[in-house]
């Protein structure tokens, strides 16, 4: 992990490696609030292209509501994103947003603690994608 994600390689198709990191996720109780195609979004805005790389804006409620009624200010840090981006056919990054690392930029350690457990989750969710 570095300050602000977990991340690895698999070899799979872009669409294949969404659906097995929300699969994954959700095993964790983790639902996915949002999708953005960025990719797509870039080109559409810009016409300028990048690779194919998809958000997902995912949320546990149960650590969402631990972690507002903490701290409301951890609203503009939700929901916890998971990136899928092709790196090269038939080669995806996913990487997975550290929540602990997310909630040190509060500078409340009570959150970053609490952060830890959506940390294990995630980190659970990314071995199993």
């Amino acid at each position: 992990m570095n300050a602000i994600n977990f991340k690895r390689e698999i070899a799979d198709t872009l669409d294949h490696a969404i659906e097995r990191a929300t699969k994954a996720l959700a095993a964790e109780g983790f639902g996915i609030l949002t999708r953005i195609d960025m990719h797509s979004k870039i080109k559409e805005k810009t016409g300028k292209e990048i690779v194919p790389t998809v958000i997902l804006g995912a949320c546990n409620p149960n650590l969402a509501y631990e972690a507002y009624v903490a701290n409301s200010d951890v609203a503009s840090l939700l929901p916890c994103n998971a990136v899928v981006r092709e790196v090269a056919p038939g080669k995806i990054s996913l990487e997975f947003a550290a929540p602990s690392g997310m909630m040190r930029i509060l500078g409340d350690e009570q959150l970053t603690a609490l952060a830890r457990e959506a940390d294990t989750r995630i980190e659970r969710a990314l071995g199993a994608a």
